[in-house]
């Protein structure tokens, strides 16, 4: 069954009286296959572009007519929930459960399906083909940070002081959600001043590897070894060639000598690289004092737009980095090793770190790990401040999002099904309350 849309069968039965007189049919109500498990309203709820209603007519009669099938198109979005909440005491997700490996590995035994080709970041060696992809994340980064510097002159971010959450408005929202200290005393609620970039774009660091094959990184040498944002050791990893990390690359892949140990290939046999074609040039950080507001209007809308487009290029791009260049993070903590393997130091902080001595628990990390996209509260109009009372009406969006978004840009069609934009929102207390 198609997951975009809903198949229903309405089955009219027609009874035919002893006598030969026929009574009117009986319509039963509309519900959904047993199988999907779902009711008629969460059934509404689900993105989907078209449903198909089956009308099946039954007749006692050998005359049976051909089962005749009316589609409804919806074009326009769903909604869609809200991101989850995940409390310091929980455990990330696996992005595929333990129960799902343990039964391909299974199946791959019992099949004697063949080995996989090693990819070429296991034996040492870059992919050339997404060198230029790492180039593009880059520069993308950078112009996400150079452009918010800008509109953040014309667009007002609050942060909370207690806790990390932030709004995008003139004034912060007023819903009870603090959760930093003392949050008690103050009923849950914020106390907002202003956001910074950081705030806005997490600055998520990692240690800048050499050898990113090497031995892993012992607790003694945590302070010896240079940390930087995790998505720059990604880029490098991949290709990206920067003076100040220098990283090794390999012409040759490694020799394995054991399960965990292995040699560098001879390559003084190898003829003199060829000079290489001129690489993309790299985009830098515009320091503070030079940082200039937009001077008008359309400046503003072309400035948002264009950080939009550099927003979606570098989650697109460090997607398929992270598919071909493992990344680790911790299942209790936001720190992210670029990798095969976690480090050793033992500085989580998290929930009951001390049953684990401060050692990280590392598996696989996914985009929203690497790159965290901050949802805020979106607003519908800036001139109107949100209700605490219309909570449940109101949707959200990336911060990146929310902000060129206010700033003029056009919204993405991925961030609408969150942002319900096909929410009527009341005008009053009163009237929410009448909504059913």
């Amino acid at each position: 069954m198609d997951c975009g849309c809903l198949h229903s069968q309405l089955t009219t039965t027609v009874s035919v009286h002893s006598k030969g007189r026929s009574q009117p049919p009986k319509f039963r109500i509309l519900r959904c296959k047993p199988q999907l498990n779902l009711s008629s309203l969460d059934s509404l709820k689900q993105t989907c572009s078209g449903v198909v209603l089956e009308l099946k007519l039954r007749r006692p009669s050998e005359k049976l007519c051909p089962v005749q099938t009316a589609g409804i198109r919806c074009d326009h979005p769903q909604n869609a929930d809200l991101p989850r909440y995940y409390s310091r005491k929980e455990k990330k997700p696996f992005p595929i459960p333990i129960v799902e490996l343990r039964r391909a590995a299974r199946d791959r035994m019992k099949n004697r399906l063949p080995k996989r080709r090693v990819p070429p970041p296991k034996i040492g060696l870059v992919i050339k083909s997404l060198v230029p992809a790492a180039y593009n994340v880059f520069n993308a980064r950078m112009t996400v940070i150079n452009n918010l510097k800008r509109l953040l002159k014309v667009v007002t971010v609050n942060g909370c002081k207690w806790c990390n959450e932030i709004h995008v408005g003139p004034v912060g929202h007023p819903f009870k959600s603090c959760r930093g200290s003392q949050a008690s005393q103050r009923k849950g609620h914020h106390e907002w001043g202003k956001a910074v970039l950081e705030d806005i774009i997490v600055p998520l660091e990692s240690y800048h590897l050499y050898d990113r094959l090497g031995k892993r990184i012992t607790h003694e040498e945590r302070f010896s070894i240079p940390r930087i944002p995790a998505i720059v050791e990604l880029c490098i990893q991949a290709g990206v060639d920067l003076p100040e990390y220098p990283t090794k690359r390999r012409r040759k892949p490694i020799i394995w000598t054991g399960k965990k140990e292995f040699v560098d290939a001879d390559e003084s046999e190898l003829p003199d690289p060829e000079p290489e074609s001129p690489k993309p040039p790299i985009l830098a950080e515009i320091p503070d004092p030079e940082v200039e507001p937009p001077s008008s209007t359309e400046e503003t809308i072309l400035l948002a737009e264009e950080t939009l487009v550099a927003w979606e290029k570098m989650r697109a791009g460090a997607n398929k980095l992270i598919k071909m260049y493992p990344v680790r993070v911790c299942g209790y903590c936001p720190e992210v090793h670029v990798g095969p393997s976690g480090h050793k130091a033992q500085n989580c902080g998290a929930h009951k770190h001390q049953q684990r001595n401060g050692q990280h628990g590392w598996q696989t990390a996914v985009l929203d790990d690497l790159i965290p996209p901050r949802y805020v509260w979106h607003v519908p109009d800036v001139a109107q401040p949100l209700q605490r009372e219309l909570r449940s009406f109101y949707g959200q969006a990336p911060a990146v999002v929310e902000i060129c978004v206010q700033a003029g840009a056009e919204v993405p069609e991925q961030y609408k099904p969150t942002m319900r934009f096909d929410v009527g929102i009341p005008n009053s207390i009163k009237e929410a309350e009448m909504v059913v």
